[in-house]
């Protein structure tokens, strides 16, 4: 069974996507690209803020589950110019200082509305918040 996510805190889905998608404890964030969630515009062109604002966007998905930065396990990272990597990473250190996950940084020719970065998430809740999830496996009634 799987739990659709969306929060108007995040930007709207700019296709026939879901914002996130929960299966019993996994949590699987679409790829969030600098939108600013109330105007629909990339944010900047400074990769710096474009990085925050991707990860407040994620930040914002895992809150409307009762989840933070803390709960993600995997990231993907799309730079659409590799010499951003520094910067990026410089502000993704910010935003997880305590046991990192995992990460692929993968450099693309282009991201949609061209951004120049995009991460996607895969988080897991801790067994009480799979608890409060009612997932598949809960036989507790």
């Amino acid at each position: 069974m799987k739990k659709i996510i969306s929060t108007a805190e995040a930007p709207a889905a700019i296709g026939p996507y879901s914002q996130a998608v929960r299966t019993g404890a996994m949590i699987f964030c679409a790829g969030q690209v600098p939108l600013d969630p109330k105007t629909g515009q990339i944010v900047s062109e400074d990769i710096s803020e474009q990085t925050r604002r991707v990860l407040d966007n994620l930040m914002a998905v895992l809150k409307a589950e009762g989840l933070t930065m803390s709960n993600i396990v995997k990231t993907t990272v799309f730079l659409a110019d590799f010499g951003d990597f520094p910067k990026m990473n410089e502000v993704y250190a910010t935003y997880f200082t305590d046991q990192p996950p995992a990460r692929s940084t993968v450099g693309v020719s282009t991201l949609p509305k061209n951004a120049r970065v995009e991460i996607e998430a895969i988080a897991m809740a801790d067994e009480s918040d799979a608890r409060a999830g009612k997932s598949v496996s809960d036989t507790s009634g």
